[in-house]
């Protein structure tokens, strides 16, 4: 079967540059899912995208579906002949409904019953005629939110259409895409190579192109833009700033990359980096640089769609476009320091932080109060927690935050510096929202530990006292990423504290704003409790092991945290898998009968291996005891691997529910304390090997 190159392009108006990559992607998917429904084999599909193209290159595919036969069923040959051998009325009626004669009847075997059935030849479709069915369904299947029409064109799509290629080979495939005829011909650089461009193959394309000032390939792209960018921070002993979706976003912008430097005016830096950053970044689409110590550079670097004569122009008129954005962050950031932040709590005694738990006031308030409680456990002192708290929330009505909101807590830091406030204190003002999200950093200071936990105990414990509690996908204060990040304070910090004490403490600091203190504690505790699970998962800890540890609901997320680490360490033991199906047994054993009470009677031991399981608990019981005291699970589970041979030995020789009543009690005795072992650190009969 003949084997061909196809090419396909959508040339439209400038694509959204922040979805191009995905429907690029979307084009690709769903052109090798129609093609494979139609049985048509190739090699590779090579996908292009560009501000104003998106492109296929399909190769060795195939110039036809194979030939098929379909079948068509008849009536049982039992039916179809009468008892002479002609055929009857029901086989005259289904030859007559498929215009066949006698000669072309078959027959195949349906279960037990031989039937008559017809096989057609059905010869495979073209190319040419499937191929443009294919890209329509491929196109009308892109996730596109919003289409638009172009004109008085019936046709949609999320920019109007301006030209279609389909070429297979060096020949075009005729077809109507997207309310366009396909041709050979594309368009270059708007500015650069305006005109038509004949394709004489399809394997031209990026060469011809790229002679055009268009590089199709977003990748290619991206890897010059890297370069271009890597040069010209090198040129000024800099690093560039390059977040992942402004470097796809740019290259989805450009056609021809041609990145420039430009600066800005030096006295700009004494403004918080974050917020000339953000401006840079958001809004005109700039690589900032930064020193080899963060610190920003008064450079930024614009990647151009055009190849000036006269870069010096595109420069200047960069600058000339950020020096008012960032006169104004200068400008909010001069008048926010004309008024203390101590003294913006008027301000937040008018904003709501939730109607029926009062204003951000109210809630510095209480933050102060269980922050200083909390100071006890996380050893920040309390005098810097309590001012801490009772700032943290002023910087919200500063102009700053108000123009750029994730600024907040950042500004505060400036600001406290400003005022004089000592390094614990200011460090914590900006440290108070870490971690931001799953993975992120914590806070450094103790302080920042501190209000960080504070405010998050304050949020989903009145949260919860007021019955708001998260619902499937309603979960309007994040509590459950908020719940994650408690415990990540809680454990990483080593805090010692049990999940109840803290919402204990947070209550204690809303008084009789919440009405029933119990409910609200068990919800609140559970809830959390409940997080155990996503945070581990988030991890790579395998299920079994998080339900092992659950089994016997630590109270502490620190002591939780030490046996998850002791199980996941126990499961590569090689021991762990006998051990833990021979805790299953005992388990099962032990659920079915009631566990004799007194010691283990020595003399009542009669088989060798029940006396040599027994030694081994009398000579390992005082080695790990002391070890589970001092919260060493992983050195104690991994001591208590020493009793695998014993205990398979035990199963093999031993009968544990003998006739003698005795014998039997004692024996019991033996697993419960066996049992009790393990079971000072996790449920091992729950993991899975």
């Amino acid at each position: 079967m003949s084997k061909h190159t196809v090419l396909f392009e959508l040339g439209c108006e400038e694509l959204p540059p922040k979805s191009l990559k995905k429907l690029r992607d979307a084009l690709k998917v769903e052109t090798e899912k129609g093609l494979k429904e139609a049985g048509l084999t190739f090699d590779s599909i090579e996908a292009y995208a560009a501000p104003r193209r998106l492109a296929l290159k399909i190769t060795q595919v195939d110039g036809a579906q194979a030939d098929t036969q379909k079948r068509f069923d008849g009536p049982a040959v039992q039916a179809a002949y009468d008892s002479e051998g002609n055929p009857t009325k029901a086989l005259e009626g289904f030859m007559r409904g498929q215009g066949i004669r006698a000669d072309q009847i078959s027959t195949f075997q349906a279960g037990k019953v031989e039937k008559i059935c017809f096989l057609k030849e059905v010869k495979g479709q073209n190319l040419d005629v499937l191929l443009p069915q294919i890209l329509q369904t491929a196109l009308d299947n892109l996730p596109i939110a919003k289409r638009m029409r172009s004109a008085a064109s019936r046709i949609e799509f999320v920019r109007p259409v301006k030209w279609v290629i389909l070429l297979k080979d060096n020949q075009v495939i005729d077809a109507i895409i997207q309310g366009h005829k396909t041709s050979n011909l594309t368009y270059g650089h708007r500015f650069h190579a305006p005109e038509a461009i004949a394709l004489t193959h399809a394997d031209d394309y990026l060469s011809k192109l790229k002679d055009a000032y268009v590089i199709a390939s977003f990748e290619e792209r991206q890897a010059m833009i890297d370069q271009q960018v890597k040069t010209l921070a090198d040129e000024v002993n800099a690093i560039a700033i390059v977040p992942t979706d402004l470097r796809d976003e740019v290259t989805a912008l450009v056609e021809w990359p041609v990145s420039l430097r430009a600066s800005f005016e030096e006295r700009f830096l004494a403004v918080p980096q974050e917020a000339l950053i953000t401006t840079m970044q958001d809004n005109q689409k700039y690589f900032c640089l930064v020193n080899h110590e963060n610190k920003l550079q008064p450079y930024f670097i614009t990647v151009s769609n055009i190849e000036s004569k006269d870069s010096t122009q595109i420069i200047e008129g960069n600058e000339k476009v950020v020096r008012p954005r960032l006169s104004d962050a200068e400008f909010f950031f001069l008048q926010d320091q004309k008024q203390p932040l101590a003294s913006r709590k008027e301000k937040l005694a008018n904003m709501v932080f939730q109607a029926e738990l009062g204003t951000l006031w109210n809630k510095s308030e209480r933050i102060a109060k269980l922050a200083t409680a909390l100071s006890a456990i996380t050893g920040a002192d309390s005098t810097d927690a309590e001012k801490t708290a009772l700032l943290a929330k002023c910087d919200l009505t500063s102009e700053l935050v108000g123009e750029f909101p994730e600024l907040q807590g950042i500004a505060g830091t400036y600001y406290a510096r400003i005022e004089g406030e000592n390094n614990e204190v200011a460090e914590a003002l900006g440290e108070q929202y870490l971690p931001k999200f799953a993975g992120d950093v914590l806070p450094k200071t103790k302080t920042g530990t501190t209000i960080a936990l504070a405010d998050r105990l304050d949020t989903l414990t009145g949260i919860f006292g007021i019955n708001q509690a998260p619902t499937g996908s309603k979960d309007p204060f994040a509590l459950r990423r908020s719940a994650i990040g408690i415990l990540r304070l809680v454990t990483e910090n080593e805090l010692d504290v049990s999940i109840e004490d803290l919402i204990k403490l947070a209550l204690a600091s809303y008084g009789d704003v919440i009405k029933d203190h119990d409910k609200t504690r068990t919800d609140a505790v559970a809830f959390l409790e409940g997080r155990y699970r996503a945070k581990y998962e988030d991890q790579g800890v395998e299920v079994d092991v998080i339900q092992a540890v659950q089994a016997l609901s630590p109270k502490s997320p620190l002591d939780f945290d030490k046996r998850v680490n002791a199980v996941n360490h126990f499961r590569t033991l090689a021991e762990a898998a006998a051990l833990a199906a021979a805790n299953k047994r005992v388990a099962n054993i032990l659920a079915k009968e009631a566990t004799p009470t007194g010691a283990i009677i020595e003399e009542n031991l009669v088989e060798d291996a029940e006396k040599a399981l027994f030694t081994e608990l009398q000579n390992i019981t005082p080695v790990v005891l002391p070890l589970f005291a001092a919260k060493d699970y992983t050195t104690a589970l991994s001591k208590l691997a020493a009793l695998r041979v014993p205990v398979d030995a035990f199963f093999d020789n031993v009968m544990v529910m003998a006739d003698d009543p005795e014998l039997k009690a004692n024996r019991l005795r033996l697993l419960a304390q066996l049992r009790d072992l393990f079971t000072k650190v996790a449920d091992i009969s729950v993991l899975q090997h």
